[in-house]
């Protein structure tokens, strides 16, 4: 029904990239200069990904948008039954 949403070229790039390098890391003997400087490389570009995230929604902002809706219905369903018109919405919390 939902389809995952596509990663950026960026970061396609940058985990292509980093399967690259962790191929080259297992043909270095382990503790050779060429298998510390591919180990730094493997490093850094985990670094890079993890900087390229998008941010989530903090739980604080989730419960405001809860609040907002839950007030919202509230008003509609009072002002449905009871035929009046009123200015409720104007204690919704606006975004800034």
């Amino acid at each position: 029904m939902f389809s995952p949403k596509e990663k950026p070229k960026y970061q396609r790039m940058l985990e292509d990239e980093l399967e690259s390098t962790i191929r080259k890391l297992k043909t270095h003997v382990t503790g050779s200069d060429d298998y510390a400087r591919t180990l730094a490389c493997v490093e850094r570009l985990h670094e890079m990904m993890e900087e390229e995230k998008p941010s989530r929604v903090s739980a604080e902002t989730r419960a405001t948008i809860a609040a907002n809706l839950i007030g919202i219905f509230m008003i509609i369903k009072h002002e449905h039954a009871n035929a009046l018109t009123s200015k409720a919405l104007s204690f919704v919390i606006r975004p800034r």
